[in-house]
């Protein structure tokens, strides 16, 4: 059974130390090149030294959720001298760099992902999930499905949507911001963890963690039938919010998605991102397997006995072939 890249043994991160007169803090806001730490101290805001903005990057140089080492120039003001090694990252493919080696880092040394999809207004988008699910497995990272708007639908419907994820071990909360399902088990969820909560405009990110934590008083909009349903763009930068709950933690939430291409994966490593594959992978005739057209395959076999659900293994063939 080859080895996916999330299992190979990591190269060894170079170690930093910090300078006598440098404080280490997290990045809570960035914008514009300015950015917003969280130190011991207090908040300060930060600009890039330009010697890392000069060093070749195909990444972003610091995002929210990175720990960095910053100087202080006068009140309130720094530099960020350093950012230090990211622990976890969830990250895609820069939006429109159409193959270019650019990688769009959402943020950093987090804990979980909260996937956030809508049962209705917008129409449930399973291959954006898929996709969503692909990243935070080769990342390493736990990923939880918040299907939101239950009220819309039944609740029939609403599992039937999610059955193939629950059916293979995601965690699935069922949550109403209107009748207030599910909204406690998103607040436990949170407690005391660094999380983001990312999914496309219009599935109710922000008015689900205005509901766990009022006091956060996020901006909401409606979707718009104009847009033939699709969300509008609510929040516009990316920031790390502080949780006012027991055990406090903090939360990104993060603008609206679109697009949501795969970074940095290579394409004999997919089919361990997808759980229900697994456990037939290296039982293939064919070493190097792509479980799309060759004779006496496991997966394809496993699939045509029921053991595979149709539309994840869809998923798995067309991201194969590069579709985004």
């Amino acid at each position: 059974m080859k080895i996916r890249s999330a299992d190979r043994p990591r190269a060894k991160e170079k170690e930093y130390h910090a300078a006598p007169d440098t404080v280490s803090g997290m990045v809570l806001r960035a914008q514009s090149g300015f950015y917003w730490v969280q130190t011991g101290a207090g908040m300060v805001e930060c600009k890039l030294r330009g010697r890392l903005k000069r060093e070749r990057q195909n990444t972003d140089i610091a995002v929210i959720g990175d720990d960095v080492a910053i100087t202080i120039i006068d009140t309130g003001k720094g530099a960020i001298e350093a950012v230090l090694p990211r622990r976890s990252r969830l990250a895609r493919k820069a939006a429109g760099s159409r193959g270019v080696g650019i990688e769009d880092v959402i943020v950093a040394n987090l804990n979980q992902v909260l996937l956030i999809f809508a049962c209705a207004q917008p129409a449930f988008t399973p291959r954006m999930l898929d996709r969503y699910l692909v990243i935070c497995e080769h990342s390493e990272l736990a990923p939880i499905i918040v299907a939101t708007k239950v009220d819309l639908v039944s609740t029939d419907e609403a599992h039937a949507m999610l059955a193939p994820y629950e059916r293979v071990g995601y965690r699935v909360i069922y949550a109403s911001t209107q009748s207030g399902q599910g909204i406690d088990e998103v607040r436990q969820s949170l407690a005391g963890r660094i999380s983001v909560v990312t999914g496309k405009s219009g599935v109710g990110k922000s008015s689900l963690l205005n509901a766990v934590v009022p006091e956060l008083n996020l901006a909401t909009r409606t979707v718009s039938a104009h847009l033939g349903g699709k969300g509008r763009h609510t929040t516009t930068v990316a920031e790390l919010l502080p949780l006012s709950l027991e055990g406090g933690g903090y939360v990104a939430d993060t603008p609206g998605i679109r697009e949501i291409g795969l970074w940095n994966l290579p394409p004999e490593d997919l089919d361990g991102c997808f759980r229900e594959l697994r456990p037939f992978l290296g039982e293939c005739y064919y070493t190097g397997c792509t479980h799309i057209h060759e004779p006496a395959c496991a997966v394809r076999a496993a699939l045509a006995a029921g053991q595979i659900d149709p539309a994840r293994y869809d998923s798995y063939v067309r991201l194969r072939a590069g579709e985004q």
